[in-house]
């Protein structure tokens, strides 16, 4: 392996300064390395990075490849088991000196003791394992490791591979993790589909399109007043609970969160076809109806015991919105704006003030191939005809849809 090691180092080398870029992520690089190095006889059995990211949930990542077909991307959050694994690990301990770390499993059985890694290695049959720092342009350090189970373990000339290539993997493991940065920050405060315009290139003010989409507005009730009297901290908690609730019932029925005005929600669900129009339709209320749920599951859990309980209005309306960048030249927001937004807007003022839960437009309604539970007619700030508004009755089976008049007549046919 000696003379071998040289030539073995520039190919991996080359391979990473060049085609690694390509790979979608960092599990594929690591896995493609091993791969390499054990194609150049280095005895790779394990192979992994642990790399900081920026993620509202996630502290950090590790891709993890390993010879017996092993391929994983382990996700680490804050909570206090991943910080225990952390300070008990060799990966601190190179953060710490930015020097590498190696215990010679089969030959040091006392050092093995000092990590439960090593521990977990050495019951699985490893012989040998090195960490390596990764050094970041911005001057942090990630880490890259190896390790085998071959007899003895690594020789020096396997060590020199891991040495020469711990900076171009480094160099592509930063790009990966820049762009991963970018999609992650981008998807947390503008929402996925925004995220992707803006990465492709969808920047200038005033660039977007015309779309059909269902417009979902939603707001608290009394949350004026309740947020007058309470501490801003619990505030904060009442806020999470109710946004957490809104958003994980849009995104479970295919709809995005757009954004949060103060107490507001605002999602949408595009279409393009007619059978798309009904489609969306339905997941919005879908996703109306899942919301009144996990705040009643809220309530009645009394997680919020410092907090009264929540109460919100929902408003549904249909048609063309203008999907695109507004703002100043320096400050923009990707947002929907139009005409069907503002009418969205002032439903939900309605449904606050006619105490209802959910109400719905007369597009929606048509869209929807139902009049029932017309609850009237009224003038709405902003626009010269009244506007009639409809409140669906929920509870029943989505199969039948939320027409009183025609659930019956379907669950027949159904059955």
């Amino acid at each position: 392996m000696v003379l071998e090691a040289p030539i073995v180092a520039a190919d991996v080398v080359q391979w990473l300064y060049s085609d690694a870029s390509h790979l979608n992520d960092t599990l594929e690089i690591v896995s493609e390395l091993a791969e390499r190095l054990r194609r150049g006889k280095v005895p790779v059995d394990r192979a992994t990075t642990g790399i900081w990211v920026v993620h509202p949930n996630v502290r950090a990542e590790a891709s993890i490849w390993a010879s017996d077909g092993t391929r994983e991307l382990r996700l680490y959050t804050s909570d206090n088991s991943s910080e225990e694994d952390y300070e008990a690990s060799p990966i601190k301990r190179v953060h710490e000196t930015s020097a590498a770390v190696r215990v010679r499993i089969e030959k040091e059985p006392s050092i093995v003791e000092e990590f439960p890694v090593t521990v977990e290695l050495r019951d699985e049959g490893y012989t040998d394992y090195i960490a390596l720092p990764l050094p970041f342009s911005d001057g942090s350090v990630k880490v890259a490791t190896f390790a085998t189970k071959a007899p003895g373990g690594f020789v020096s000339s396997h060590i020199g591979v891991f040495e020469s290539l711990v900076r171009p993997l480094a160099l592509v493991c930063e790009l990966k993790t820049l762009k991963r940065t970018a999609e992650t920050v981008l998807e947390t405060y503008v929402g996925p589909r925004a995220g992707s315009r803006v990465l492709d290139g969808t920047t200038r003010r005033g660039e977007g399109e015309w779309i059909k989409a269902v417009v979902s507005f939603a707001d608290i009730r009394g949350f004026t007043r309740m947020s007058n009297t309470l501490p801003a901290d619990k505030v904060i908690l009442f806020l999470n609970k109710y946004f957490g609730a809104m958003t994980a019932a849009v995104e479970a029925h295919g709809g995005e969160v757009l954004k949060f005005i103060g107490d507001e929600v605002m999602a949408i669900f595009p279409y393009e076809t007619d059978g798309e129009a009904r489609d969306a339709a339905k997941r919005a209320l879908l996703a109306a109806r899942e919301t009144l749920q996990r705040i009643e599951t809220i309530n009645s859990a009394r997680t919020c015991a410092t907090t009264p309980d929540m109460s919100v209005g929902i408003a549904l309306h249909a048609g063309d919105v203008f999907y695109g960048n507004v703002g100043s030249e320096t400050r923009l927001d990707f947002t929907v704006v139009g005409p069907v937004v503002n009418l969205a807007a002032r439903i939900a003022e309605l449904a606050k003030d006619l105490e209802r839960q959910v109400l719905v437009s007369d597009a929606l309604s048509d869209i929807m191939g139902c009049r029932s539970g017309l609850y009237g007619r009224y003038q709405v700030k902003g626009f010269d005809d009244p506007v009639s508004v409809y409140s669906p009755d929920l509870t029943g089976d989505p199969r039948f849809g939320y027409c009183p008049e025609n659930t019956a007549e379907r669950a027949l046919e159904a059955n």
